[in-house]
């Protein structure tokens, strides 16, 4: 694991991979300078603090403590570089080497660089020793301080990485739900729309064979818009309501075409919803189990009325008409993939029923209120 692009699946995650590394590592980077800063600052006070009462000038001091550690950013910026060529997970023996080797070299010039720094600004002044007192032990006596130091940084790093793949692989995940969702729902669309098609070209061989050729052409005409609308529409989970309702009506004077003296029908939506966002194609099924267990078995005049309203910030919509459920409930094809897409599309934040109210049927679909179609 480190700080490293992933190979990206598409053209979009490489772009998201190829911006979001760089940007994490000068973050890190920027994190690390104010922490050697801060490093520096306490390290110079603590020192300065313990030799109080020997005059030292705590300018000098500090300064020299800041310049000491702050210099650290270099091996952090190595660190990171190392951590992308030599990944410790799963530990192998050549990476782990190398790093020691890296730790060992950072960790003898960085002692080497503060014992020329303390010669040349002699922050403790006289206290500080000449170059002739330098032994090999002062330079070899804060190598375990650089050792933990530097696996304090690679371990930093592996975090921040780890942090990274994480963020992305939940974004991947979630992508791949959402995709299969859509392909899912896109599935059950095109099981309604066949369903559809099938009943209105029969309906309309029906009138051909009675020589209603006028209402035969209306039907056509209202079919291809409810066609038009499917195909410009395609791969969109949810419309506004106002289109919603306005091929609802076109298909509603389909069906009363074809059942002129049993059937007419209302549609009431208020106009502050006309731009609230609901699943495409979700009352058409709802209106063809109105028409077709209600006004096709009905030997009188049968009106469907469909109305949408607001309920505190929930979206009612209702399909009525009168008839009488069967028992047992049998859902065909299109009251099934209903349920199924409000499933997938809210969970359970969203509720389908159809019950029998008195001499009539009511399909009732509550939806949380989306005014962002």
């Amino acid at each position: 694991m480190a700080l490293q692009e992933p190979l990206p699946d598409s053209p979009m995650s490489m772009l998201a991979m190829r911006q979001t590394a760089p940007m994490s590592t000068r973050r890190f980077l920027l994190v690390a300078a104010a922490f050697w800063l801060l490093f520096g600052l306490v390290a110079g006070i603590q020192v300065w603090i313990s030799m109080l009462t020997h005059g030292h000038d705590p300018v000098l001091v500090l300064g020299y403590h800041v310049m000491v550690w702050w210099v650290w950013l270099a091996p952090t910026a190595l660190i990171i570089s190392l951590a992308r060529r030599m990944p410790v997970a799963p530990p192998r023996l050549l990476p782990i080497l190398g790093h020691g080797l890296a730790a060992t070299a950072i960790g003898l010039l960085h002692s080497l660089y503060s014992l020329g720094l303390m010669l040349w600004l002699r922050p403790y002044d006289r206290m500080t020793a000449p170059l002739s007192d330098i032994q090999l032990s002062n330079v070899l006596a804060p190598i375990l301080l650089e050792w933990v130091l530097y696996l304090l940084v690679l371990g930093a790093v592996l975090a921040v990485d780890y942090g990274r793949r994480s963020r992305e692989h939940a974004v991947e995940a979630a992508e791949l739900r959402r995709s299969l969702t859509d392909a899912r729902l896109h599935a059950l669309e095109l099981q309604i729309q066949p369903h559809f098609l099938f009943n209105t070209l029969n309906a309309i061989s029906g009138l051909v064979r009675v020589s209603r050729k006028d209402e035969a052409i209306r039907m056509i005409a209202g079919l291809a818009d409810l066609l038009r609308y499917s195909l410009d529409h395609a791969g969109r989970q949810r419309v506004a309501l106002g289109e919603e309702v306005e091929m609802l009506t076109r298909y509603l004077e389909i069906q009363q075409t074809r059942f002129p003296d049993r059937m007419s029908f209302s549609v009431t939506v208020d106009a502050a919803l006309r731009q609230a966002a609901v699943p495409i194609l979700i009352l058409q099924p709802l209106a063809e189990n109105a028409v077709r267990h209600g006004v096709d078995r009905s030997g009188s005049m049968n009106h469907v009325e469909v109305r949408a309203r607001q309920v505190d910030d929930r979206l009612e919509l209702e399909v009525r008409n009168r008839g009488t459920i069967a028992s047992p409930v049998v859902e065909g094809i299109g009251l099934r993939n209903t349920r199924e897409r409000l499933r997938a599309l809210y969970g359970n934040d969203a509720r389908f029923e159809l019950t029998q109210s008195g001499e009539h049927v009511l399909a009732l679909l509550d939806l949380p209120l989306d005014q962002r179609a």
